[in-house]
């Protein structure tokens, strides 16, 4: 972290990142801090891009969205960046798509899918990602269980 960031700015994170709509007066209690200290502290990491959003974690089978899928996706090559740009553009955009990321190793992308199930990950491999002229290939894993530690601010 950087070395703005200290002990207490820290902590209050750590209370943030376990429930995001904790109150004032409880991150203050929490942290054995004035109810001001923590809004000043709280403020300060937002206006310095430390904290970027607050975010709601959703039940995706409650949405009738029970699978989730990790598709690892290979481009060819040749007009890699339009095509790298072009595809994180359109499947983002995708209503199926929960995440997506833009990777070094084996893939080019990794697609995080939540869909009703088996039938539907296949409809998306076979009409969003297979009929591209710019993939190369597609690697689909299902996922079993899901365990988020905190939640990433986009990339620039």
């Amino acid at each position: 972290m950087p070395e703005q960031i200290d002990r207490l700015d820290r902590r209050l994170i750590e209370e943030l990142s376990a429930d995001g709509r904790a109150t004032n007066a409880a991150l203050a209690e929490s942290l054995g801090v004035a109810p001001s200290t923590t809004h000043a502290r709280l403020r300060g990491l937002v206006d310095d891009g430390v904290i970027t959003g607050f975010h709601a974690a959703v039940d995706q089978a409650r949405l009738g969205r029970g699978l989730q899928a990790i598709i690892g996706v290979t481009l060819r090559g040749g007009q890699r960046e339009g095509s790298i740009r072009e595809f994180a553009r359109e499947i983002g955009n995708h209503p199926d798509v929960i995440q997506i990321f833009f990777v070094g190793g084996t893939d080019d992308f990794l697609v995080h899918l939540a869909v009703s199930g088996s039938s539907a990950v296949r409809a998306f491999v076979l009409d969003q990602l297979s009929t591209r002229q710019s993939v190369a290939s597609t690697r689909t894993s299902i996922i079993f269980e899901y365990h988020r530690n905190a939640v990433a601010a986009e990339f620039d």
